[in-house]
């Protein structure tokens, strides 16, 4: 039995979402191989960070690797505007793909699998990588996983009703991440005089309040010293020149951080360090303030204030999509934002903590045992439902690389 938890994408946002469900399955040693593939480097640190010395020993590590024509002629021309790589990984590692039992993804991206290369019989596991509210993520492409694993009711309740899911093809596990990087309340955060801010937007152009005010936004900061701003986008916000996405279709430059900002004594900028997934500035914070990210449930597992930005002058209220707005003020310009923040403890005592707490139950179902351990009991159980499968004693990719397809194989030969 061949599992695989793939990783295809330009940054490591993902990884921290499954990569735990992978570890957990291989702690149990059932018998069945668990494989980590890697589209690229950098994931491929994030994955040794995060795994350590499991690779190698509990869990097979798989390096996919575009062809020559692939990565030197398609990317150069688009890679810096388009994420042509994620697409052309599948084509370029076929036969890898084939001699999967199941295949886990944070994405959607996989499904090509089946819906291109007829690779019918591959189950695909759909964990999903945050719990927000965006309406991206509860499109009509989750029916088409052959099992969801969702964080909590409110996540599964989108899915049946919006995306069409079989209620019996999801499974509520709770939230993995939360087992490398929730807060545990031993180290608190420490007491300063000036309040510390996450300004955390998001990269979608038609919903992130960095393209309309962001430099408005730190340009303020940098004028109140009596706050500590972190400033902690996306990680994909600044990855590119252009940000371009297709539902809607949108393309936006996301510019440069100016050099006062940048030299202001109390901003912090991460725009691309590992830090921005790992909960580390969430965890730090007193205020959150962003848009349509949802880092923002991560930050609300310790309830605290938050404040959002209504840049596009969106209809929100009543609207599944924005519910995350609900758990604090929403403003529509950056004349707001001074009393917002003045206020901001107090009116998260008085009307916003309560709503918090309710929406992280309907958020997260956090019963005491890891969301790991949950998440890899359900994809073992569906493993152990599919018919062994004969393959061949060696393979190699389009490139010529060994393919670890063998029950016995070392794990060097999957490096």
């Amino acid at each position: 039995m061949r599992i695989c938890f793939l990783f295809n994408h330009d940054q490591v946002h993902q990884v921290a979402h499954s990569l735990p469900i992978a570890l957990a399955l291989a702690r149990r040693r059932t018998g069945a191989e668990v494989i980590i593939g890697s589209a690229n480097d950098r994931i491929t640190k994030e994955i040794r960070a995060i795994a350590g010395d499991s690779i190698g020993a509990e869990l097979r590590l798989v390096e996919l690797k575009l062809d020559r024509w692939s990565s030197r002629v398609v990317d150069a021309i688009a890679g810096h505007i388009i994420p042509s790589s994620k697409l052309l990984m599948y084509s370029d590692n076929l036969e890898f793909f084939r001699s999967l039992d199941v295949l886990v993804v944070p994405e959607k991206t996989s499904l090509v699998l089946k819906d291109h290369f007829h690779l019918d019989k591959l189950k695909i596991i759909h964990t999903r990588h945050g719990a927000g509210d965006r309406a991206i993520g509860f499109n009509r492409a989750s029916a088409r996983f052959d099992h969801v694993l969702a964080a909590g009711p409110k996540i599964r309740d989108r899915l049946v009703r919006d995306a069409g899911v079989p209620p019996d093809k999801i499974t509520i596990v709770g939230y993995p991440k939360f087992d490398l990087f929730a807060p545990s309340g031993i180290n608190p955060r420490p007491v300063s005089p000036r309040p510390t801010v996450v300004y955390n937007p998001h990269v979608a152009p038609h919903l992130s309040s960095w393209y309309k005010s962001g430099s408005q936004i730190l340009g303020w900061f940098a004028r109140h010293a009596e706050y500590q701003l972190i400033f902690a986008p996306h990680i994909m916000l600044f990855e590119r020149k252009l940000v371009v996405t297709i539902q809607p279709p949108r393309i936006a430059r996301p510019g440069r951080i100016s050099r006062a900002v940048r030299e202001a004594d109390n901003i912090k900028i991460d725009t691309h360090g590992r830090a921005l997934t790992t909960m580390e500035y969430l965890n730090q914070a007193d205020i959150y303030l962003g848009d349509a990210s949802s880092q923002v449930y991560e930050f609300m597992v310790e309830p605290r204030p938050c404040i959002f930005f209504n840049s596009h002058s969106s209809d929100w209220e009543g609207n599944p999509n924005f519910a995350h707005w609900n758990a604090g003020r929403v403003l529509a310009n950056l004349s707001e934002l001074e009393d917002a923040l003045a206020n901001a403890s107090a009116e998260h005592e008085l009307r916003y903590r309560s709503v918090q707490e309710e929406m992280l139950r309907s958020t997260f179902d956090l019963n005491g045992t890891p969301s790991s351990v949950r998440a890899a009991q359900v994809i073992f159980e569906i493993a152990a439902t599919q018919p062994a499968r004969k393959r061949a004693r060696s393979r190699t990719n389009r490139i010529g690389q060994p393919v670890p397809a063998l029950a016995g194989a070392g794990p060097e030969a999957c490096l």
